[in-house]
């Protein structure tokens, strides 16, 4: 099976290359390395392109023929793209366009897209199944549910077959050491607590205690790279089993605030976390807590490292090779 993952030498598309790899596919990356690490890629071959560039793409899809392709290679930032909308728009529904061009002009018809509980907006449930209504409250989540449009005009229209995985907050590393968050700036909770931890922050802002949470701060549901990465994989042979188009939301299915998640780092690295207070964040909901029964029933998924320590201590194993 040959496999392109484009945004592979980011964080989670990294992390599933590894996932690749272990089950014995061909695998080609495409990604412009703004973000991503040319050493993250631990595995097969590396095209350095960009989705803008139609022409890259073209060459890309005449030089062999993918089985399956795998997108990653979107902004995620919620703040920037409240700041910044016509960015996210550009890049994440434009270039995906492109790239869905690229496929249906090579007569590719596999789809695995990295979409996000942002299409959902403000929680109308405890926990967020598929038929939770997609009501976005910032850019960044309305260009992934615009994709998911566009995913399901293309399977009408010309066949492409495609599965979305809604993730809730990808978190954690490879549990081997090998891989783990590496963005810049850093934007995740886990990371930027861990960097606290290991002292290359001299504190860690809390953005908004006045919440209606358990203890005022923002609750998510936090899951393993790993896990997501698997159930990719399961994406994948749902696809090449003829199944339909699908979505999935991806989570542990319990939710912990901020200072949960401070209190559980405070436990694995034996050091106290400095903090300081700020505002809220432009565009972000109160809790986000998945309801991922369908995954589990059609794709026979089930996370391995649903622990918030062990997600947290994986992290931890990773972020310390830098702590003085």
């Amino acid at each position: 099976m040959n496999v392109l993952v484009v945004g592979g030498a980011g964080y989670i598309g990294s992390h599933m290359v590894a996932c690749l790899a272990q089950h014995g596919a061909d695998i080609t990356v495409f990604d412009n390395l703004s973000a991503g690490h040319r050493d993250a890629v631990l595995a097969g071959k590396l095209v350095v392109g960009d989705l803008a560039d139609t022409l890259a793409l073209r060459e890309l899809f005449a030089t062999q023929r993918f089985d399956v392709v795998m997108h990653f290679a979107s902004f995620i930032q919620v703040g920037e793209s409240v700041a910044d909308p016509a960015r996210y728009y550009r890049n994440n529904v434009g270039n995906t366009l492109n790239l869905l061009d690229a496929m249906c002009q090579a007569e590719v018809k596999r789809f695995v897209f990295s979409s996000t509980a942002a299409i959902f907006g403000e929680p109308q449930a405890e926990r967020i199944d598929e038929s939770h209504p997609q009501r976005p409250i910032n850019p960044y989540g309305w260009s992934k549910l615009m994709v998911e449009r566009m995913l399901a005009d293309f399977d009408r229209a010309y066949g492409l077959k495609s599965v979305c995985l809604r993730y809730f907050n990808a978190a954690g590393a490879d549990p081997y050491g090998r891989l783990g968050e590496r963005h810049d700036p850093e934007t995740h909770l886990i990371p930027l607590v861990l960097r606290a931890a290991a002292g290359r922050r001299a504190a860690l802002t809390v953005n908004g205690t006045d919440y209606p949470t358990v203890d005022g701060t923002c609750v998510r549901d936090y899951i393993h790279v790993a896990d997501l990465s698997e159930a990719h994989w399961l994406a994948i042979q749902h696809l090449l089993a003829g199944n339909g188009s699908a979505q999935f939301n991806l989570g542990n299915g319990q939710g912990f605030s901020i200072r949960q998640v401070i209190e559980a780092v405070e436990r694995v690295t034996g050091r106290q976390i400095p903090l300081e207070y700020g505002p809220r964040r432009a565009g972000d909901p109160p809790v986000l807590v998945a309801d991922s029964a369908r995954a589990k029933a059609q794709l026979g998924w089930q996370p391995q490292f649903a622990e918030l320590e062990t997600i947290i201590s994986h992290a931890w194993q990773w972020e310390s090779r830098s702590a003085p």
